[in-house]
């Protein structure tokens, strides 16, 4: 018997596989990756099980998700329920491809208050159009019976029963698997950063075609909106400035102070000529050149030139972060 895991790489969907692999069941994971979360702690938990691990990109899909979740939106950006329904879905593909039965994930029910709920659970199951084929292990016989447990592909009887939010049960599992290293439960979704949320929000309300590099630009620096098609990225230090530059296309507009250290910063797209004033002036707001006379500052990509201005006071800069 083969089966299809998600595994996030935390201990849950670790213990997960565990379980099955005790009952004799080829395990194959499946972990996704978009500039919202990695795959780096999936790849690392697959090396210390020892089970293969398809890794698949699912930017463009999880972007259109996040633009239109039907199921609405968590404290952030993040659309738990729709993104877990695609996550299923693209899992079930893999399933076909590798010839498995069933899929699985370590949920627990209870753990979150929103979308681990047996209402949600039963919702994500439906419209990924998996119902019955997807088992939850850890928390198996307090959810209804699956197709794998009623066609004795599992036995039913030899899964945990956890539930609520408390870790004692699971780290006692890991002892008795030997699983050593594990990450603490810390989420790793980008979308649910309030301060990447909001660029982001920003980002979708001003642009309606959106590039993978236009979401990796949002990790980085302080981020600044002069106008609707303006917006300014400043590098915080000199990693950060590299950075920026690593992300520059054709088109767009960077400013850098002359004669002073300061920040790189970039005009996606170029933004608005009429705004190139205002952002060489944030440029040397948060340089080291003297606020008390005007400064230089020397542009490159979709002009070359250079734009004399005085550095923008704090009390109007401020107002412009995102």
């Amino acid at each position: 018997m083969k089966a299809v895991g998600l595994l996030s790489g935390g201990l849950d969907s670790m213990l997960a596989v565990k379980v099955l692999q005790e009952q004799g069941i080829e395990v194959i994971g499946v972990t996704f990756e978009s500039p919202f979360f990695g795959s780096g702690r999936a790849r690392r938990a697959a090396r210390a099980l020892r089970v293969p691990l398809r890794v698949v990109d699912i930017t463009e899909e999880l972007l259109e998700v996040v633009r239109r979740p039907k199921h609405g939106r968590g404290s952030g950006m993040n659309p738990c329920i729709d993104c877990h329904a695609l996550m299923l879905r693209r899992a079930a593909e893999v399933m076909r491809e590798e010839g498995a039965a069933f899929l699985f994930t370590g949920e627990v029910l209870g753990q979150r208050p929103f979308s681990q709920t047996r209402g949600t659970l039963r919702l994500v199951e439906r419209e990924s159009g998996q119902e019955g084929l997807v088992l939850r292990p850890l928390s198996a016989k307090l959810l209804p019976e699956t197709l794998p447990e009623r066609r004795g592909w599992v036995d039913r009887s030899r899964l945990p029963h956890l539930r609520g939010r408390g870790r004692k049960r699971q780290v006692g599992l890991a002892e008795r698997y030997g699983i050593e290293e594990y990450p603490s439960p810390a989420g790793g979704c980008l979308l649910t950063d309030p301060a990447y949320a909001r660029r982001l929000e920003d980002l979708l309300e001003h642009q309606e075609e959106v590039k993978r590099r236009d979401l990796e630009v949002l990790k980085v620096g302080r981020h600044l909106r002069i106008s609707p098609r303006t917006k300014v990225v400043v590098g915080r230090n000199a990693r950060e400035n590299e950075e920026i530059l690593r992300w520059e296309e054709k088109g767009d507009l960077v400013m850098e102070a002359e004669a002073y250290p300061g920040p790189t910063c970039l005009i996606p797209g170029g933004g608005n000529e009429r705004d190139w004033e205002q952002a060489a002036a944030i440029c040397l707001r948060y340089s080291d050149a003297p606020k008390d006379r005007p400064g230089r500052v020397l542009c490159h990509g979709r002009w070359e030139g250079t734009v004399e201005t005085s550095a923008l006071p704090p009390e109007e800069c401020e107002p412009l972060l995102i």
